[in-house]
């Protein structure tokens, strides 16, 4: 097993800020917590201790929920001219991106991914989100209609889209920055008050965006962000009575929670949960870029996605040449730590992570699937490193091949027929997303039609854009994030109908 290369020292920048007291943007203010109790959070390169970050109290909770609901009630950003709501949001991306490096940097550090990714994909789609959704904030309009059971001109009706109240946004640590833009644009736009919960794990990105709102002129209170574990902080949230909505990231099990506790206020939720998502290889494939894009689609991020191409369904006349090219790109992955500018794939965010794909792993070989390749953590090393894994010989029944495994592992095998790989497909409770690759536009036509996903890519994998709504089927999730159904979902309607 190679030896991984050292993680290079941090920037002074980040050095400085990781110096600071972690304390809560409650009301515009950094204030401490009224308790003691902390979460520590560590490089998953090296193990080693970055921050301890407060863990909010419920009291705490309360002060930020309070100070929520006072900005949205007196109208600083609600009754703020929309024109005017959209240049601070504007000028937030431009802030980000103005501290682009240093906050792909603690991404990286805080995360694990190389911080090439970092810089490359969640930085540029974060500032991406906040642009787009930035313009809805001066086009949410209702409209007018006629009543149709009364005379013409009897009433005047119309419909009002306004800001559904405050939101509370719970984000997960896969891509803690992107994940959070993804929440936080359209419920600015739409005009929502909120309280952003960062993941325990990678809440460093937040904290200093909490910094960048207040430079960009965000009114006190408008955003709030709190951190700790997701069941305290999370569910003091969820549970509070004076939260009008809450939007989630995160497993499907935590989901089914929110969901339940949600329900005791009425609360509405929209839900962004886990996938198992197909990708599906057609006899007609060109074998390079067909290669490529399946090891791409499992081991971006370590797989670490919710819509990582974990099971890869390939016609049997290509199965053999196929899997082996996967194979042979995972065995050539540079594992490294998230600094070092040859890192391919960097570790998983941590220990706890790292040993519950490696219980996946050897619960597939216990139960008869062949590893091609891979299939080892670094048990000599102090980062949560796991290799690149192909495993083989796998049936519908077995564990990897029904639940997320959340990390760099794909499950392989073979079909014959449009019907029976669809049928594969969509044997699963998640359906956020798949792909088809195939030169045949009838046949991607017919598959994404009958796979049952939320998004559907032809001849690539994850590509998003903030312009295109973003969600799942089935136990992937309810509503939809990013574009017009995105802010929408931060909004309610209101029917006014006056007799004349």
């Amino acid at each position: 097993m190679a030896t991984l290369a050292a993680q290079p020292d941090f920037s002074e920048k980040v050095r400085g800020f990781l110096n600071r007291e972690t304390q809560l943007l409650i009301d515009g203010k950094w204030v401490a917590s009224t308790g003691s109790k902390t979460v520590e959070t560590h490089d998953p390169s090296t193990g080693k201790l970055l921050a301890n970050l407060v863990d909010a109290t419920d009291e705490d909770v309360n002060r930020a929920v309070a100070a929520a609901r006072r900005a949205f009630d007196d109208g600083r950003w609600t009754g703020m001219p929309s024109a005017q709501r959209e240049r601070i949001i504007l000028r937030l991306a431009d802030l980000i991106e103005q501290h682009a490096e240093e906050l792909a940097e603690l991404e990286a550090i805080d995360n694990g991914k190389p911080h090439f990714f970092a810089s490359h994909v969640d930085i540029p789609n974060a500032i991406a989100q906040f642009r787009y959704q930035a313009g809805w904030a001066t086009k949410l309009n209702g409209g007018h209609s006629a009543p149709s059971s009364a005379p013409e001109g009897a009433f005047h009706a119309y419909v009002r889209r306004e800001p559904l109240g405050v939101a509370a946004l719970i984000v997960p640590w896969n891509f803690p920055l992107l994940m959070a833009a993804l929440k936080l644009a359209p419920a600015l736009a739409a005009g929502c008050t909120m309280i952003l919960k960062p993941a325990e794990q990678t809440s460093l990105t937040a904290l200093r965006l909490g910094d960048l709102f207040q430079e960009a002129g965000l009114p006190d209170g408008v955003v709030n962000i709190l951190t700790g574990l997701g069941e305290t902080v999370g569910d003091a949230l969820v549970r509070h009575p004076d939260v009008d909505k809450v939007a989630f990231t995160g497993s499907t099990n935590v989901g089914k929670i929110i969901t339940r506790t949600a329900a005791d206020t009425l609360k509405r939720v929209t839900l962004e949960l886990g996938g198992k998502s197909p990708v599906i290889m057609m006899p007609d494939v060109d074998m390079e870029q067909a290669t490529g894009g399946a090891a791409n689609a499992i081991f971006f991020n370590a797989g670490q996605v919710c819509v990582a191409g974990s099971r890869l369904y390939a016609h049997r006349s290509i199965f053999d040449k196929l899997v082996e090219g996967v194979a042979s790109a995972a065995s050539k992955l540079k594992l490294g730590p998230s600094l070092h500018s040859d890192s391919q794939m960097g570790p998983l965010v941590s220990s706890e992570q790292r040993d519950r794909v490696l219980s996946y792993i050897e619960s597939a070989r216990t139960q008869g699937a062949s590893i091609l390749t891979g299939g080892q953590g670094h048990s000599d090393h102090d980062g949560y490193f796991v290799q690149p894994t192909v495993i083989a010989d796998v049936n519908r029944d077995m564990k990897v091949m029904r639940e997320e495994i959340f990390g760099p592992v794909v499950c392989a095998t073979r079909f014959d027929d449009l019907d029976e790989v669809a049928r594969h497909a969509n044997d699963s409770e998640f359906g956020l997303a798949a792909s088809v690759w195939t030169k045949d536009v009838s046949v991607m036509h017919k598959l994404a039609a009958k796979v049952k996903a939320g998004t559907i890519w032809g001849n690539c994998h994850s590509m998003i854009d903030a312009s295109l709504p973003f969600g799942g089927y089935k136990q992937s999730g309810t509503g939809r994030e990013q574009g017009l159904e995105g802010v929408m979902n931060y909004t309610e309607t209101k029917t006014v109908i006056i007799a004349l």
